[in-house]
């Protein structure tokens, strides 16, 4: 008797617990840009390493500071030296969830609005953020694509042209197809 009722139990837990697909890429996006009516200072990190959890929204990002390439070797060189101080905190993380996965249909191609809130990790210091952007689903893989603004300064990022050659805030853009 035991037995049959634990095989019950498990039977309809198991039956309760919906598969879940962890995605995950290591070619990711990130851009930034701080560009000032003076200067024009962007950067692209084309190997940032995300994943993603369908069922639960769960989505981390990591990038490498010196992964970011600008136009100008000495802006490049200046953003990890002397503002990011890549050797000190070399990378940048983000962890958080999607708040409304569940509008999400990881079975029907489509572009499907998002809404991310988490914990974004710049040169050590770690600040609560919320973004908007899209997954969009083809063949049943998910595609990120979304925008938010940091405010530089309360990252602890210090340095003489911050508000004036180097904007105030910076617009990260990511971009993410997962497999």
């Amino acid at each position: 008797m035991k037995k049959a009722v634990l095989v019950l139990f498990i039977a309809s837990f198991s039956l309760t617990i919906q598969a879940q697909h962890l995605f995950s890429t290591k070619t990711g996006q990130v851009l930034f840009n701080a560009s000032s009516p003076v200067e024009k200072i962007a950067a692209a990190n084309n190997q940032t390493d995300s994943k993603m959890v369908d069922k639960t929204g769960q989505i981390v990002f990591n990038v490498l500071i010196k992964s970011f390439k600008f136009e100008n070797q000495l802006m490049e060189d200046h953003f990890n030296e002397n503002y990011l101080e890549s050797s000190k905190y070399p990378k940048a993380e983000f962890k958080g969830f999607i708040t409304n996965i569940t509008t999400v249909d990881f079975s029907k191609n489509g572009k499907y609005p998002v809404t991310v809130e988490g914990n974004l990790t710049i040169h050590g210091v770690t600040q609560k953020i919320t973004g908007s952007g899209f997954i969009t689903i083809n063949s049943g893989k998910p595609a990120v694509n979304g925008t938010f603004k940091i405010k530089i300064k309360e990252y602890g990022i210090s340095g003489l042209y911050i508000g004036d050659k180097i904007a105030n805030e910076a617009e990260i853009t990511v971009n993410c197809k997962y497999e």
